[in-house]
């Protein structure tokens, strides 16, 4: 009986422990993915701490997949892949294809969306099993450890700036520099856009100008958020990676006339922002999910012409409880990725 690797999760917030499973078949529509490396986000502590119903022990976490294939299902040949063709799954690990959203063509915003570690095993492990319209294709510029982190923190930030309002030569936002954020003031910058980068304390500000922000604004600083937007001129967009809904609401007053807020970093607490701060400026506040398989494999793309790379620190599978405490306690500088290899 062949085996392969998995870290697992026995019970809700226990620790990721190695284990032997035996290798499984690719059903119908599906392909086993030979997982070289996977990204560790926070929305795993989701999954790890049983956080979301559905959840069923043991769980293997893991949506930011990147590896080959190495067996396909059948029809899978139908939708054009083949047995070593290097793809990613993010946390959009494939849709129902029934439900209204998916009738109208919205996949990642359906209402059974399937993600990897919550509805199937995910890629804290050397093999994984994944529908095929889940999958995009890897470039050949681009190695596992960086494909992995794209197909979700990537995707998050590249899509939350392209399909906003903000044009080449606009001046956009992003708050905070972290695992997300990192990618979006580069993303932002590639996209020819006058990049202002928001984090706490003067320590970021070299880093955000090495990323490519052409401006940085300390969130500790005795001016305030929204008024050092403003002695900028405002921000057409405002990005928010930051998981604090403080420091989200008090960059409101900083966007321009039509400006637009895109809420991506999660927080419990509910935005403090008064409808009088939307209205007189005809402002808009917009939610923004992650991204298609399609989303992905473009935001891949857009990455290796334009030198965007996740900032990654690499451990191997057997140390996955380790990591992900570490990205837990938010030691990691700015994703963690495990590597099967």
């Amino acid at each position: 009986m062949s085996t392969y690797t998995v870290a697992q999760v026995m019970s809700a917030g226990g620790p990721l422990e190695i284990a032997e499973r035996e290798v499984p078949e690719p059903g119908p529509g599906h392909v086993r993915i030979a997982v070289e490396a996977c990204g560790i986000c926070h929305s795993d502590s989701l999954f790890v701490d049983g956080a979301v119903p559905g959840i069923r022990f043991p769980v293997v976490a893991g949506h930011e997949i990147a590896g080959r294939i190495e067996q396909l299902g059948t029809r899978a040949e139908e939708y054009g892949w083949q047995v070593g063709d290097r793809v990613t799954v993010g946390w959009f690990g494939g849709s129902c294809l029934h439900c209204t959203p998916c009738r109208q063509g919205d996949f990642i915003v359906c209402v059974n969306l399937k993600v990897p570690g919550w509805t199937y095993d995910g890629g804290f492990a050397q093999q994984v099993i994944a529908p095929v319209d889940a999958l995009a294709r890897i470039p050949d510029a681009l190695a596992a450890s960086d494909a992995g982190p794209l197909a979700c923190a990537g995707v998050t930030v590249f899509n939350g700036l392209r399909r906003s309002s903000a044009r080449p030569g606009d001046r956009v936002a992003v708050l905070g520099i972290g695992g997300l954020g990192h990618l979006g003031v580069q993303f932002a910058a590639a996209m020819g856009m006058e990049t202002v980068a928001i984090a706490r304390g003067p320590g970021k500000a070299d880093l955000a100008k090495q990323l490519g922000a052409h401006h940085y604004v300390d969130s500790t600083a005795a001016t305030d958020v929204a008024e050092a937007l403003r002695a900028l001129g405002g921000v057409k967009v405002l990005v928010a990676t930051a998981g604090s809904s403080e420091a989200v609401s008090a960059t409101v007053d900083g966007l321009t006339h039509r400006g637009e807020l895109v809420v991506i970093g999660v927080a419990p607490e509910p935005l403090d922002i008064s409808p009088a701060q939307l209205i007189t400026g005809g402002r808009v506040v917009r939610g923004h999910p992650s991204g298609t398989a399609q989303d992905v494999q473009e935001t891949m793309e857009f990455s290796a012409l334009n030198g965007v790379r996740p900032m990654t620190e690499i451990v191997p599978l057997e140390q996955a409880d380790e990591a992900y405490r570490k990205m837990l306690s938010g030691a990691a500088r700015f994703r963690m990725v495990l590597s099967t290899g």
